[in-house]
This record gives structure tokens, sequence and C-alpha cells, in this order.
């Protein structure tokens, strides 16, 4: 059966799944009737806790090889940074963004909390409110809710977007959200000569519902959307020099730059990438880990070059629920750590430096004798962005406790 509950999520607009034909993208008129946002806020979390420390590299600490030995990066084949700091090989896509000044660092970052569990940290991070378990909404929804606070005024039904099957805990919240799992499964449209059961059902709950995500549309919306039919998903071409990997991870960074260029007022988009939970045979310069850096660089770059001259009102964020022990264990691995490094992507980003305070890897000055000390709060780097790109100047709103101030800024962005 096709109801309500079919489509909406957790309190969000949720199309998902669909064996609908694809008709999407292009301007609708629903982005039309509200203002283009001036800055979009593009966050990728990296599920399963990735090794910061051989992906952001201290390479000149003395430490890092002794605790090591197996699967450290060779320094002959890091990619120096700043003469202490170097990317792991597989992240070379990043280097030309670095020297650009578009890629930032933050390294020993993450939450304070400090759980192990994978379930509890993600729901901790994407809540915002780490120790918290009862917080009901995410971060970055308490962002938007702070933005309007702010400025009021009409928001397309695309403002709040996550690439997956249904809307994450980030996005959770007051502000309605729309998850896509694939942007060629999307239609609306249920009054063709053969409608699908879900396009009229959904047709039929459009028309008539009165949820704030759906006001103020009516005929003309739908009207809008069937006009999309000639603009088929499947048919984007990419900007030259933009080459996506066939990976899911890169299928979803294209539909977040389809999305954003088609101008359907996307301000906040969210996707996450797995297989970062390297207990076994991680490797080094090749192996596991590898495989998945290459994947996430050159998914990322391919998305900047796509943007075009629409990046320089793009800022993307990337984190992990926490980092891995400092010490390889018997297997080749690395088990659940703390502190971890975040990437920070953008035209009005401070970039080409790692930037926080570094904690040494010395047995007396890592975590409980085994992780990455933490010195910078994630939410001080997230409250930092979504003060420069969304406006949500109430912090204590976004992220209550954390106590967060200006002046506590690394002045990111």
């Amino acid at each position: 059966m096709f109801n309500r509950r079919f489509f909406l999520h957790k309190g969000a607009f949720a199309l998902a799944g669909t064996t609908t034909i694809p008709t999407f993208l292009v301007r609708s008129v629903l982005a039309q009737a509200a203002p283009l946002p001036k800055h979009r806020l593009v966050v990728v979390f990296q599920r399963g806790a990735a090794d910061g420390l051989n992906i952001v590299v201290p390479y000149r600490e003395k430490n890092y090889y002794s605790l090591r030995p197996s699967i450290a990066i060779p320094q002959d084949q890091v990619i120096d940074l700043d003469g202490f700091f170097g990317l792991h090989p597989s992240l070379a896509a990043f280097k030309p963004l670095y020297d650009q000044g578009h890629l930032a660092i933050v390294h020993a970052a993450g939450s304070p909390d400090v759980t192990r569990s994978h379930f509890d940290a993600q729901d901790y991070m994407e809540s915002g409110t780490p120790g918290i378990k009862n917080t009901d909404d995410g971060w970055l929804n308490r962002a938007l809710q702070a933005e309007d606070l702010r400025i009021r005024e009409a928001h397309s039904a695309f403002r709040a977007v996550a690439l997956g099957p249904d809307v994450p805990r980030t996005l959770s919240g007051k502000i309605p959200a729309i998850a896509l799992s694939n942007v060629n499964n999307f239609q609306v449209g249920g009054r063709g000569p053969a409608p699908t059961p879900a396009a009229s059902a959904f047709e039929a709950m459009y028309g008539t519902s009165g949820d704030h995500i759906l006001h103020a549309t009516g005929e003309e919306t739908f009207d809008a959307v069937k006009m999309l039919r000639s603009a088929n998903p499947a048919q984007y071409s990419p900007a030259t020099g933009a080459n996506y990997p066939g990976s899911e991870f890169g299928n979803k960074m294209k539909q977040i730059a389809q999305l954003l260029k088609a101008n359907l007022g996307v301000e906040a988009a969210f996707t996450d990438v797995t297989g970062w939970d390297t207990h076994q045979n991680q490797g080094s310069v090749n192996g596991q880990l590898a495989n998945r850096l290459s994947d996430f660089s050159n998914s990322i770059a391919a998305f900047w070059r796509d943007m075009g001259d629409d990046a320089a009102n793009i800022t993307l964020v990337t984190m992990s629920e926490f980092g891995r022990t400092a010490q390889e264990n018997g297997t080749g691995g690395t088990d659940h750590g703390h502190a971890n490094a975040m990437f920070v992507l953008g035209a009005n980003v401070k970039g080409g430096k790692v930037h926080g305070r570094w904690p040494g890897l010395a047995h007396e000055q890592l975590n409980e004798g085994r992780d990455l000390a933490l010195t910078t709060d994630y939410r001080q780097v997230l409250g930092e962005l979504v003060t420069r790109t969304l406006g949500a100047n109430n912090l204590e709103a976004v992220f209550p406790g954390a106590r967060l101030t200006p002046n506590r800024f690394l002045r990111i962005a």
C-alpha cells in the first residue's frame, strides 16, 4: 500500500528505491519560487572509523614508525604537505586542491566522547551532542532551523538532501529533508496514460498535504516536474576532466553535483562512504585502506572539478566517528581509537594548511596510552562552517552544551 508513511520518514520526505521511470532534474517551479542559496554545505561521513594516522601521515613524528612497523607509510612515498605531515599516496588527487588553497586539514579532531562503539559514536557525531543518547534531531537540521530564525524566507523542498535510502540522523528534525537512493529512480507524475501506483499515491498526497515541505506548490509543481521528462539524469555529462570512479561513492558524489548544478535550491547535502573498519590486513601504500582512499579522493576531486564556477559557493567537510589505535595490532590492522583527521574543501576555505594542535605520539601523549589524543572538538569545525555558510549564528541551538564561540574557531573558512 502506498500512503503518507511510504513517503514520509522520521518527519522527512523520503523517496528511495522507487521503480518508476527516471524523470528529474533541471530547475522546477518549486526552486524558482524560492531564492537560490548563496552557499551550499556538503557533508561526507566516513562510516567505520577511518585511520587518520595513515591518511594524513605525521611522517616526521619519530614514534609513528615504531608504532606501525608493517603498515606505516614510508617517508619516501608520503606526499609531503608541510615538512611534517603528508598525505597517503592514494590521496594524490587531493594534493592539487591543497596546493591551490582550497583544501584544509584538521588533525587530532573528533568527538570528545570516549566510546569505541561504532553505533554510539556515529549517533553522537550526527546528533551533535556527544554522550547524550536522547537527542531527537541532527546538528545539520538544527543549523537550518537556526538559519530560519535569522532569515525568514521561502525555501525549496530540495533544501536538504541525502544520497541514500533513508534520511540520516544528521538531517533528521523539523526541517524536511529528501532521501534519494538514486536520482535515476525518482519520478513524480501520476496523471499519464499509465501512472504507477507510487506516483499516483504521491501526487494525491502532495496535492492535499498541509506539510511545510509540500505546501504552496500544487498543480504548478506537477506541471513543472512533467516538463523535466526530457532531462533524463542518466544522460548527465560531467564537466570535462571530472572523472568519477565507477564506485557507489563516486556515483553519489556525481549525483550531488547533478542536484546542485540543477539549481533546485539545495542548501545542505549529505552522503556517506563505508569500508573504513580496518581491523585486519589494513595495508600500507597498497591494500585495503589504500583502495578506499583512492576512491574517496578521486570521487571528491571529480566532484570539485565537475562543479566548475559553481564551486565558488560550496563547502565540503568530511568526518568519521573516531580514529584508530596508534599501534598496529597483531593481524596487520588497527583497532578502534579516538582522534582523527577531517578535510574541509571550499573556494573560501583557508586551505594549504594542516590546522589544529598536534598532540604527539609518545606513550604519555596518547589517549589512554593507545590512541591519538583529541585537541580539536569536531563541533568547533562544524560550528565555524555552519556560521560561515548557512549563517547559523545561534551555535548553542545547533550544538547545545558545546559552548562554542567564534574565538574558538580555527579560522578555516
